[in-house]
């Protein structure tokens, strides 16, 4: 059993037709552990606002997609810890806190972080945090 931080460029991709979202439903259908900082929740719910907002998703389906996320068998790890490792992180790679809490959270857990934000990925492609790293098109299948 293999076991993933997820993001919510990818999470999102779980519910919503997006580019990568077959590849994405994978770690769903496989017997993946998954773990995820609390923050992703906010992530997804504000991915999910945006979606109502351009009339893409009705709100109802918007709460829908948050509920069903919300009571996935994935490992919650609250965002307090890893708060000053992603700090770090993102000092020293020129990234948000919020995208390098996953990182951070990779690192701690001894796994990879898998990302649908290219521009994150391709920002860290070249430092000593690229092992942590997984881009979603390479989940194993």
């Amino acid at each position: 059993m293999s076991r993933y931080v997820v993001d919510a460029n990818v999470a999102i991709k779980w519910y919503l037709p997006e580019v990568h979202d077959e590849v994405a439903r994978r770690l769903l259908e496989n017997a993946h552990t998954l773990i995820v900082p609390d923050l992703l929740f906010s992530e997804c719910g504000n991915i999910l606002w945006k979606r109502v907002r351009s009339g893409q998703v009705t709100r109802e389906e918007a709460q829908a997609v948050l509920q069903s996320l919300g009571s996935l068998d994935i490992e919650v790890s609250p965002s307090l810890s890893l708060a000053l490792p992603a700090l770090e992180i993102a000092c020293l790679t020129n990234r948000s806190v919020y995208d390098s809490l996953y990182l951070a959270l990779a690192i701690h857990e001894g796994t990879v972080m898998v990302t649908a934000d290219e521009k994150f990925y391709n920002a860290l492609l070249s430092t000593p945090m690229a092992p942590y790293l997984l881009w979603v098109e390479d989940i194993p299948a």
